[in-house]
């Protein structure tokens, strides 16, 4: 059970168990009609961050959304859509399902615009982070060099630890896709894939080559670690990085491209900085050997999945 090994999350040095919740799988038009009902009070403070633009007929706004989370906005036979508009007193027209564009919001009070505005942003922020993740930021590790280590390793646990529960080759990473993890991605168009190769590159520009002097970073990969507090049922192994020349560079980098991503609102923040580690096992990759992090999600309809992980004893290898 998911429940006898949750994630752990660390507050001010303290250790707590963030514990998964089994919700019902509800059909997605009700879930959103219901979330609209729940979740609305508090999104109508005016905020000034909004641009509104004043017209001949009033004010207007403008936002941007893939097309994907129109039907979020626009609700089960139109309901949600009618229901922000008659309590803002505005207009929104939203583009046809499979059109890219803007989703425009008119009236004739200010306030009213920006009421709206808030309470689209909180409808697609909250079903954007419904959606499974579709990329993720990384550094390869697959050298060649390093996939030779990986290999010996694989070899080595399942010749000395094989007979341990849950401990077999469908849970070891593929040696060519070994890599350091920076955050996971929601894109969900191709405007956003070319917003993240911009700020990419902007990164890069603005301190990555500052932080690294131009030169590459040097690491080694020494050691193995757990994910959760029980090495007896371990989900995810994984091989500890550091800088040779003993410094701190690395870690500066990926917090900094992280905390960027964040501020853009392309990486969801649950964290403050990341946890450089290149996972070597993962139980994910029993059913599916793509799997990337987030094992609690919902589908493209919004029906919640909670999938069960079957665990590995992993204290034979940790002592080997």
């Amino acid at each position: 059970m998911e429940v006898l090994r949750p994630q752990i999350v660390t507050i001010d040095g303290r250790n707590y168990r963030k514990n998964p919740i089994q919700e019902k799988s509800y059909q997605h038009e009700e879930d959103e009609e219901d979330f609209y009902q729940d979740s609305m009070e508090g999104a109508d403070e005016p905020c000034d961050a909004y641009e509104v633009e004043q017209t001949a007929q009033g004010f207007r706004a403008t936002v941007s959304a893939p097309s994907l989370l129109y039907k979020h906005i626009v609700g089960k036979r139109g309901d949600t859509k009618k229901k922000i508009e008659m309590e803002t007193k505005t207009s929104i027209t939203i583009p046809k399902p499979g059109q890219d564009g803007e989703i425009v919001i008119t009236g004739h009070h200010r306030n009213g615009v920006i009421s709206a505005r808030t309470r689209i942003d909180v409808l697609l922020d909250t079903f954007r982070r419904k959606q499974p993740f579709t990329h993720f930021l990384s550094f390869f590790l697959n050298e060649a060099e390093v996939q030779e280590g990986f290999l010996k390793f694989q070899e080595k646990v399942l010749e000395k630890c094989s007979k341990d529960r849950g401990v077999d080759s469908s849970v070891f990473q593929n040696p060519k896709k070994l890599h350091l993890t920076i955050g996971m991605l929601v894109l969900l168009s191709e405007q956003e894939v070319q917003q993240t190769r911009e700020m990419l590159q902007r990164c890069k520009e603005e301190f990555i080559n500052d932080i690294a002097g131009g030169k590459p970073l040097q690491v080694e990969m020494a050691g193995i670690e757990y994910m959760n507090d029980d090495p007896g049922m371990v989900d995810v192994l994984y091989a500890k990085v550091h800088m040779k020349d003993g410094s701190n560079r690395l870690q500066e980098l990926v917090d900094r491209v992280l905390e960027r991503f964040q501020a853009s609102g392309l990486i969801v923040k649950e964290w403050n900085s990341v946890k450089l580690h290149a996972t070597v096992m993962n139980t994910l990759f029993r059913k599916d050997p793509n799997a990337e992090g987030r094992y609690n999600l919902y589908t493209a309809d919004g029906k919640y999945i909670f999938k069960e992980r079957e665990s590995f004893d992993g204290r034979n290898i940790l002592k080997v």
